[in-house]
């Protein structure tokens, strides 16, 4: 049950960043409130996932898989630009995400 904390953790960020993006630097109200929510949420769903999961996995996969999520959503929503150099650096953080894992269950 943890780990469907993580991913809701995960999750309710994603959606929490890309609203950051649409608040248009706090000037629209729906996305501006939304950020406070989402985000508090998906800390709520971290402190669940904390209770079987170590801190520093935790907190590195909530944040590295996050950080891909976020850039592919903005390669592919919000047309940011796409590299060979950012689509690696995308690979290597989801590999440091599974190498954590791996760690955690063994």
């Amino acid at each position: 049950m943890c780990w469907f904390y993580l991913a809701m953790a995960i999750l309710l960020e994603v959606v929490g960043t890309t609203c950051m993006k649409l608040a248009e630097g706090f000037t629209r109200l729906t996305p501006s409130v939304l950020v406070f929510v989402l985000y508090g949420a998906s800390f709520s769903f971290m402190i669940l996932a904390l209770k079987k999961i170590e801190l520093g996995i935790t907190y590195a996969i909530w944040a590295g898989l996050g950080t891909a999520l976020i850039t592919l959503i903005g390669i592919v929503w919000f047309e940011e630009s796409v590299s060979p150099l950012k689509v690696v650096s995308i690979v290597f953080i989801v590999l440091g995400v599974v190498g954590l894992r791996l760690s955690q269950a063994a």
